[in-house]
């Protein structure tokens, strides 16, 4: 376990107030060219939670990147308190660097209520996480072209149930499953577990979107980056145990891919519901 990593994602996602429904928050010290974008989804959640009254559990929230962040500098995070109903409040969030905004956020929570219930059932065909290689082990065969990028400390443990090399050329089903999980003890603070998963959401899943095309992130022509997202809270979950996030792409077309992802607790419960639409340019075809 990764505890000193996990207490660091903590640490990342504890905004500092600067004002009334102004947050600040900052990137951790690695070197990458641009904030990724589960750490800002998962920062700007933190910021309309701040805002809501902690009878209200997040149900949903919707996303759109609209440019990358700069690790270098804080991300100012300002919350419109939009409406506080009684069954239903809504925050909308806008992260801003350099005098633009970087990222915005609507984010929709609710009371609990007793009602309806039905889920999809959780593959049944997927190995246990226990059995399955730890990121260490599954990416040392490339650790020397990988550089830092494989020695850093890592705050999610991710266990693919479907590994194939990263370098791999022939086309596979469109779908892969990976566990995932906080690799240490976090605090009993649902919020902060809505966040973490919301973090982790952004890690896998546009790579999926490749599946079908024989590549990878790895390969240098091919240029990725979010779009947008969406997330559905169905059920209670700890994000520091064991979750599977179940993972399809429907369709790609004109340079994007459309990934969702299903979050399942060990014991088959469907906690959670992702949606996202990224880039996935053949490099040096269009801008951003």
């Amino acid at each position: 376990m990764q505890q000193a990593a996990v207490d660091e994602l903590i640490e990342l996602l504890d905004l500092e107030d600067i004002e009334v429904n102004v947050f600040r928050g900052i990137s951790p010290d690695v070197d990458v060219q641009r904030v990724f974008g589960g750490q800002v989804a998962g920062q700007a959640l933190v910021a309309a939670a701040r805002t809501v009254e902690p009878d209200r559990a997040i149900h949903s929230l919707h996303a759109y990147f609209l440019r990358p962040g700069d690790p270098r500098v804080p991300i100012l995070y300002e919350v419109d308190r939009q409406r506080d109903g009684r069954s239903f409040t809504t925050r909308r969030v806008v992260a801003i660097q350099h005098g633009r905004p970087i990222f915005n956020l609507s984010a929709s929570f609710h009371v609990h209520e007793e009602g309806f219930t039905h889920q999809l059932p959780m593959p049944s065909d997927v190995h246990p996480p226990e059995g399955l290689d730890d990121f260490a082990t599954r990416w040392a065969p490339f650790k020397e072209q990988l550089g830092d990028w494989y020695t850093r400390p890592r705050a999610i443990d991710t266990r693919y149930a479907d590994w194939t090399p990263p370098d791999r050329a022939a086309a596979l089903e469109p779908r892969h499953r990976v566990w995932v999980r906080a690799d240490g003890k976090l605090p009993d603070d649902p919020v902060l577990h809505a966040c973490v998963v919301t973090y982790a959401s952004d890690m896998t899943l546009l790579d999926t979107t490749l599946l079908p095309h024989g590549g990878t992130f790895m390969n240098a022509r091919v240029q990725m980056a979010s779009l947008d997202h969406a997330m559905w809270f169905h059920r209670p979950f700890r994000a520091d145990e064991w979750l599977m996030y179940d993972q399809d792409t429907p369709s790609a077309s004109d340079g994007r891919g459309l990934a969702r992802g299903f979050f399942f607790t060990r014991e088959g419960d469907l906690a959670v519901s992702v949606v996202q639409e990224g880039l996935i340019r053949v490099a040096g075809e269009g801008t951003k």
